[in-house]
């Protein structure tokens, strides 16, 4: 059983450079701590062991957005939540990813919460945060939502946890086909993924694969394209509002600037699986809708389809609905397009 909790008072490293703040993590063992919105809770909670820190607040070179002359954007891991939103230069280059931080849980948090610790934040399941219960992450060999309470649970079942990954961020992030530059502790050097990488829905025992001693520096999105249309739709309970039930993000490149047919589609969404997803089929049909105008019969049909993917827990099913419903309506929000 899960029983470490109480007061603690870990010891903390203050370094000012991402070299120092690495060798801190290899030589002292140490986590790193961003905002400390997340990590503060687990602590507490008994989820994360208590342990000697590195607080990356006074690293510069991991904060604020740095543009290259093609226009692409490298946004520092402790950038917060609310600079992303607040940004209009990243606003008018990436829509979608501005909207969702906007949106993103409350403004006291976005004042706080930054790019890197929303990436890699822990799962928000009751039972990872009970000490009284076990699971595949704090050690135990089941996952106690699969028989339990799992209403806010996946619907896009990956793997033995049945928790969805929190992490708003990373639906956007992923739409955009965005990358991360991770500074690895073997290794030392600093080596460029795919964001997808970051996690793997099939391994119960974390929520994303960065070893200890890893340090995500930065995220990386490519050039922009002129004219997009997007949308971000978050679908949320009053109760627990902070967490969305369903999140999905959708980018269109369109002819004429914006005003053409769409030539290339994204969608992403969130709350729905273990990691987030594309639905490569629908972005797929997408191809050659038109801006302003009602969904055409190929989308509805790859909308109807979305259900196929979905393997819903025995109080999950509602979830199938309403990613098909919010999926439709951030199409339609992004195409201007006419409800029927």
């Amino acid at each position: 059983m899960n029983t470490t909790r109480g007061p603690v008072i870990p010891t903390v490293t203050r370094p000012t450079s991402v070299a120092g703040a690495a060798r801190d993590l290899v030589e002292g063992g140490a986590r790193p701590r961003a905002g400390g919105t997340d990590i503060a809770t687990c602590v507490e909670a008994g989820v994360t062991a208590p342990g000697p820190l590195v607080d990356l607040l006074d690293v510069p070179e991991l904060r604020g957005v740095r543009w290259a002359d093609d226009g692409s954007a490298r946004i520092g891991a402790m950038t917060t939540v609310a600079e992303l939103g607040a940004d209009p230069l990243l606003a008018g280059a990436y829509p979608g990813l501005a909207a969702t931080a906007r949106a993103l849980a409350t403004p006291q948090i976005r004042g706080t919460a930054t790019v890197g610790g929303n990436l890699l934040q822990r799962n928000r399941c009751t039972y990872l945060r009970n000490p009284a219960f076990d699971c595949f992450q704090t050690g135990g060999d089941s996952c106690p939502a699969r028989s339990g309470d799992h209403l806010r649970g996946v619907v896009v079942d990956q793997g033995p946890c049945a928790a969805p990954h929190p992490s708003s961020l990373a639906v956007a992030l992923l739409a955009y086909d965005a990358s991360v530059a991770v500074l690895e502790r073997g290794s030392g050097a600093e080596v460029e993924r795919d964001l997808a990488e970051l996690y793997d829905g099939a391994d119960p025992t974390r929520d994303h694969v960065l070893a200890p001693g890893d340090l995500l520096v930065a995220v990386a999105l490519p050039r922009p394209v002129p004219g997009e249309r997007a949308a971000h739709l978050r679908v949320a309970g009053r109760s627990r509002a902070e967490w969305p039930l369903v999140e999905a993000v959708v980018r269109l490149e369109c002819a004429e600037e914006g005003r053409g047919p769409v030539t290339r589609a994204s969608v992403a969404v969130g709350g729905v699986a273990r990691t987030p997803l594309r639905l490569p089929g629908l972005e797929r049909a997408l191809v050659g809708s038109v801006p302003g105008r009602a969904l055409d019969q190929g989308v509805e049909r790859a909308l109807e389809e979305v259900a196929d993917l979905c393997s819903p827990l025995p109080a999950t099913g509602y979830k199938v609905h309403l990613l098909q419903a919010s999926v439709q309506s951030a199409i339609e929000q992004a195409l201007g397009a006419r409800n029927r």
